[in-house]
């Protein structure tokens, strides 16, 4: 999508209300709460209402978006203040960190909710590709779900990491013999990684019936062959759309 100027960015908000419209209900003045990537749908397709307003055809963005209500582009979490439907608004809960608590706003839900769609829980194999923004989450969820899980990485420096944040066991990505002795035996994998990489390496690593779920967005289109895909049953290579809900 173009970029319109000037742009203020931020989907990842958490702040407190200052003020509510007249037919606001759920929230009043004073409230903590958090804002993620919409701030706005149409309510009336049928995406709207399945509850999955993130696939709505006429959806504003919180930021960057052509503001129907006010006019221009709306501003997203690093402007002073910002305007949103109480539906797209979220309650904070007070035992949580702020700072912690924003990131869930987007780099936590997006894997979040392919997670939780995809059944990642107890006696389960998952693999995380990438320890980055996305992939840290996909971590810390994995292991809150019970999960056995492994990472994926490029940089052998981030073994430590990766153990810290919850992960199993760390598999560096350009050890052919690493990756060779993980082949065909995982439930599920969310790869995170946005640069161009070779996604077949990790299909093959998918048992039967296994799922890849797509989180990154590389630049170029990733060449994924039919027999990868043929010859892992009907779910692995479903590639799911980055805004889960």
């Amino acid at each position: 999508m173009a970029t319109n100027y000037p742009i203020v960015p931020g989907h990842e908000i958490v702040g407190r209300v200052t003020k509510v419209g007249s037919a606001v209900t759920s929230y009043k003045a004073g409230d903590l709460v958090a804002v993620g990537c919409m701030v706005d749908s149409d309510r009336t397709c049928p995406n709207c209402k399945r509850d999955l307003e993130q696939f709505c055809p006429n959806m504003t963005l919180t930021f960057n978006s052509p503001d129907k209500h006010l006019g221009g582009v709306t501003y997203g979490g690093y402007s002073d203040s910002i305007v949103v439907d109480e539906h797209f608004v979220l309650r904070l809960p007070s035992n949580l960190n702020i700072a912690g608590a924003a990131p869930l706003l987007c780099a936590g839900i997006t894997t979040y909710s392919p997670m939780r769609h995809w059944g990642v829980g107890k006696g389960k194999k998952v693999g995380v590709v990438g320890l980055g923004g996305l992939g840290h989450m996909a971590v810390k969820f994995g292991r809150a779900f019970g999960a056995h899980v492994a990472v994926f990485t490029t940089s052998p420096n981030k073994k430590e990491d990766a153990l810290r944040l919850g992960a199993d066991e760390v598999v560096v990505s350009r050890n052919a013999d690493e990756m060779k002795k993980h082949a065909g035996s995982f439930d599920f994998i969310i790869d995170t990684v946005s640069a161009d990489h070779d996604i077949n390496a990790y299909i093959n690593l998918l048992g039967v019936d296994g799922n890849l779920t797509l989180v990154g967005a590389p630049a170029e289109p990733l060449d994924v062959p039919a027999f990868s895909l043929i010859m892992r049953a009907p779910k692995a290579g479903r590639f799911c759309h980055r805004w889960h809900r």
